[in-house]
């Protein structure tokens, strides 16, 4: 197989702090740092939470500008991904970054079970943020945590709420969402493949699955998604020392699946996002 593949890189995330892995990147400096390592061993996307000084979770603009402001230096390229995610902020707070003018931002275009919450995504918000996104040249990552997620993102597609090509990523491994199955592992492909063809996909895999993600993903032809925001580990017994690491274990799988890593230039080609001009 020929397809070049694209590695996503989830740097920090919401949940992950230093006392899990001293590893997690928490200030923008720490965040510009480990990305750029990661982008230098294969990453072109990152996949971008900021955090508060006491390591919560935050949606400040500002945050995210500078954090934007020092990927483009350090990492020229890479495609900057803003996540729209619930546990940043509420209702409109969470596209209050959108402005800056990413290249991608996150998507949830569905509602689901949590851990120990229902993660929110109302009609109305998701038509918001999806018209932001449209304002803004901002292409979505579709986050699809479950089928009818899926059926949503064709839909909008469909009816132009959200324009172009879809990406649409599957986010397995949530406890209390869709688990690590093969068997709708490979649904969602012939799905995505049925309803939307001309689409691009990703997976990601939480925890002690995200390994296991990596591989099928990238013998199925699709993208994938790394980094500590899903998993601190490499293995049960070791912590992953770096988001570089972990990106470093799915380029030694495109080397298995005989898959070249997309870099910069041609994730942008695959993806249809020009540079932004400065």
């Amino acid at each position: 197989m020929s397809k070049p593949c694209i590695i996503c890189i989830a740097i920090t995330g919401s949940l992950p702090t230093k006392e899990n892995n001293s590893a997690v990147p928490v200030t923008v400096a720490e965040q510009v740092e480990s990305t750029h390592e990661a982008f230098e061993t294969g990453a072109t996307i990152c996949h971008a939470h900021v955090r508060n000084e006491d390591q919560s979770p935050s949606s400040d603009p500002e945050k995210f500008a500078r954090l934007k402001e020092g990927l483009e230096k350090h990492c020229p390229g890479m495609i900057i991904q803003f996540s729209t995610g619930g546990r940043s902020g509420a209702g409109k707070a969470r596209g209050g970054m959108l402005p800056l003018m990413p290249d991608m931002a996150s998507l949830s275009v569905g509602s689901n079970n949590f851990p120990t919450r229902v993660y929110e995504n109302p009609p109305d918000l998701v038509d918001w943020l999806a018209a932001e996104m449209r304002t803004y040249t901002i292409k979505p990552e579709i986050e699809a945590f479950d089928l009818s997620h899926i059926h949503q993102a064709a839909a909008m597609n469909k009816d132009g709420r959200i324009p172009g090509r879809l990406y649409i990523q599957f986010v397995m491994g949530v406890k209390n969402a869709m688990p690590v199955d093969k068997d709708v592992f490979d649904y969602y492909i012939k799905t995505v493949e049925r309803l939307v063809p001309d689409a691009e996909w990703c997976a990601a895999g939480i925890g002690r699955h995200q390994l296991t993600i990596n591989e099928w993903s990238i013998a199925a032809g699709g993208h994938t998604r790394t980094g500590l925001e899903d998993n601190i580990r490499l293995d049960k017994d070791r912590l992953a020392p770096s988001n570089a690491a972990l990106v470093k274990r799915a380029v030694e799988l495109c080397e298995k699946y005989d898959r070249p890593v997309a870099d910069w230039q041609k994730a942008r080609e695959i993806l249809r996002i020009p540079l932004k001009a400065a």
